[in-house]
């Protein structure tokens, strides 16, 4: 019985329980790196402005901004462009383990609220700076997600020939506050070592070099320079986008000679896979186009409800064309724990979708309500000596 309490009491605690995190930021790139240690079980302090953040209000494509990435924290109302507010943040900063900031390069150094100075009074804390650019000769320019998405090779590699095109979501900014947590990780390990904390910076723009890295090792091998996605030379006979019956769209990938074979077969058409000319992949490929050709037009009497579930049972690569809004009812997100509800802001239950690994066969979950501007102010700050703080 002894060892069954423990093994429960070891599942109900999560990783980072007992790490303490104040948030100075907003938008997508800082708000996702202090999410993942919230999730991870870290206590997370989002320190907003007065009237909150302003990523809470933003419309379009940024309304869904504040919900995906502010899940598992706590907020505080403070003004750090007042004196009174500086010190606050100073000595909250001094309480807590880890420090999130990605503002404009120098704001931090101006308030005094940068890791030099902090450091120097809190030599245990650690400090990450989300950026644009490390350290170098673009360190002072401002960078959005779409800005390092044209520098990095990410918007030439993605779009037609002519027709740079950016990924359809922030790539950079999610990518970059993975990285900001993983330095925590790393700077916490290492600091049960040395007692010490450190400065870790995550940018932008070395993200999307690092995205765009294979490409970059493709042309050192080949001295060819690769080619857009849509104007690649696919590496397989089979790798794309076919139209069924009702005009519906299903990928189908067959990288394999044998994955080819059985395509045939699934598609009742083995008389293809018999042909000389497309005996093996090398020699598909060669005539690719005819091939796509072909299969296009077997295809577009082929109704997807029926053939998807034959090609799973085949073990054949293929995708639905799914949109953001479909995978709100995704089976499997839901079956897996992968989507589940929240309480947001305004008090209704919506969905969210959680941190894509599993520890220990479990989903790091959502433990509280998405906060309200302000909501822990008097919990977290109402303790400190500076009054500036009630609001």
């Amino acid at each position: 019985m002894q060892y069954d309490t423990a093994v429960q009491q070891d599942a109900d605690r999560l990783p980072l329980t007992g790490i303490r995190v104040v948030e100075f930021t907003h938008m997508v790139m800082g708000p996702t790196c202090g999410m993942i240690l919230a999730d991870l079980g870290a206590e997370v302090i989002k320190v907003e402005p007065p009237g909150g953040d302003k990523t809470r209000n933003l419309p379009g494509l940024g309304i869904g901004f504040f919900r995906a990435f502010n899940r598992n924290k706590k907020s505080v109302l403070l003004d750090i462009t007042t004196e009174e507010g500086r010190v606050a943040a100073a000595e909250l900063a001094g309480q807590c383990d880890v420090l999130l900031e990605n503002f404009r390069p120098g704001l931090m150094q101006k308030l005094g609220l940068d890791y030099e100075t902090l450091s120097d009074k809190y030599p245990h804390l650690i400090y990450v700076s989300h950026k644009g650019f490390l350290p170098g000769p673009y360190e002072n320019r401002l960078a959005l997600d779409e800005v390092v998405q044209m520098m990095g090779g990410l918007s030439y590699m993605t779009g037609p020939k002519g027709r740079p095109l950016r990924a359809g979501t922030s790539v950079n900014d999610i990518m970059g506050g993975m990285f900001g947590a993983i330095g925590v990780l790393a700077a916490l390990r290492e600091r049960d070592t040395t007692g010490k904390g450190q400065e870790i910076q995550s940018a932008l723009f070395e993200n999307c070099v690092f995205l765009s890295s294979q490409h970059m090792q493709q042309y050192d091998m080949t001295g060819e320079v690769p080619p857009p996605m849509p104007s690649r030379v696919s590496a397989w006979s089979v790798y794309d986008v076919f139209t069924l019956a009702g005009g519906e769209q299903l990928f189908i990938g067959a990288v394999s000679d044998k994955q080819f074979v059985t395509l045939c077969k699934v598609l009742e058409h083995p008389e293809l896979a018999a042909r000389t000319e497309y005996a093996d992949n090398a020699s598909r490929v060669t005539v690719r186009p005819k091939l796509l050709e072909e299969l296009g037009a077997i295809l577009q009497h082929h109704d997807p409800a029926e053939l998807a579930p034959k090609l799973e049972a085949a073990g054949i690569p293929y995708a639905p064309i799914v949109r953001p809004d479909q995978l709100l009812d995704d089976p499997h997100l839901t079956a897996s724990g992968g989507l589940v509800p929240m309480q947001v802001d305004d008090g209704s239950i919506a969905p969210t979708v959680l941190l894509p690994l599993m520890m220990g066969g479990r989903r790091p979950g959502v433990r509280r309500p998405l906060p309200k501007a302000g909501e822990h102010n008097e919990e977290v700050l109402g303790a400190l000596g500076n009054k500036a703080s009630r609001g």
